[in-house]
């Protein structure tokens, strides 16, 4: 029996730059940061704004519609990233942090247990040490330890996760991700909904489970008005009801509009097929009338 030799890798070597390659790599692989810390994590944006600052990745939890804030270094940690910290977490108002780092220094690990200590429970502070590590010549692995999070964490990720609606949902979407892998949930999705973005119309569409039903509704950017989200969804009116039957309608407090519904048994699960099918079908058919200009618009493009 032949063993390899585990070595640890610069993270220099394999990110060169912290905004430029670690950034967008984290960012198109949140899934690895989300299973570490057991936080759902949506990207909403990198280098975003705040008060002439740049916070290095803005998040979503879709779990309970709260922002996670994400700085990353590619060193060790340092007051400075402290400091943004907590201008950021003020001007975002995001209630989970994670600080990515190479290495802690005792008093900043210090700092987030004091954070997680006098912080109500709806905040949560993470510091979460990254390596990269490889085994003789195979590919590079990634691992993020977590080094700091509040002192109830484990027991709610497991109460959370373990719920009887959770593992109800996380399974259907697991089902459905299997047999339609490229629709935008990934397998183990907890949450009710997920999002799909429609570039050109700058709208999502948020296919949802509930109890007794499935259904797809349309909706704007993440904390977007509902008026907003009302006003770019209206050019599409006429074409939503002709080509699917579905009206804008009076929509929801939180900007959701168009709603198709299919009543169904959820909970039995020789449905799951027929409910996987129905929510890929109105995706594409959604997909087909939000991707063309609107009607309105080509009339008036044609008119001399």
């Amino acid at each position: 029996m032949e063993f390899g030799e585990l070595k640890q890798v610069k993270l220099r070597e394999v990110w060169g730059d912290e905004a430029n390659d670690f950034t967008p790599w984290l960012a198109a692989n949140m899934e690895r940061l989300s299973q570490a810390i057991g936080v759902p994590i949506e990207l909403e944006g990198t280098e975003v704004d705040v008060e002439g600052f740049s916070a290095d990745i803005v998040a979503h939890n879709p779990s309970d519609d709260s922002r996670v804030l994400i700085e990353n270094q590619l060193e060790g940690s340092d007051h400075k990233h402290l400091g943004q910290i907590l201008t950021y977490l003020a001007g975002l108002q995001a209630r989970t942090v994670v600080w990515i780092a190479q290495k802690f220094h005792e008093s900043h690990r210090s700092a987030i247990r004091w954070l997680n200590d006098h912080t109500v429970e709806t905040f949560a502070f993470f510091a979460v040490r990254v390596r990269v590590v490889q085994i003789d010549d195979s590919p590079l692995v990634p691992l993020f330890e977590v080094l700091e999070c509040p002192s109830t964490w484990d027991r709610s990720v497991r109460e959370i996760g373990g719920s009887e609606k959770s593992t109800f949902r996380r399974e259907f979407w697991t089902h459905y991700a299997t047999k339609y892998p490229h629709d935008g949930v990934l397998a183990g999705h907890a949450a009710s909904s997920f999002w799909v973005w429609i570039e050109s119309a700058e709208l999502n569409l948020a296919p949802y489970l509930a109890k007794g039903s499935v259904g797809v509704w349309v909706r704007g950017r993440r904390r977007e008005s509902a008026e907003e989200v009302r006003q770019r969804i209206q050019p599409w009116g006429n074409d939503l009801y002709d080509m699917l039957g579905v009206e804008i309608g009076e929509g929801t407090s939180w900007g959701s509009y168009a709603n198709s519904r299919y009543s169904v048994d959820t909970g039995n699960r020789e449905n799951w097929s027929c409910m996987a099918d129905w929510l890929h079908n109105k995706i594409s058919e959604y997909r087909r009338v939000l991707e063309t200009l609107p009607t309105s618009t080509r009339s008036n493009q044609s008119s001399p």
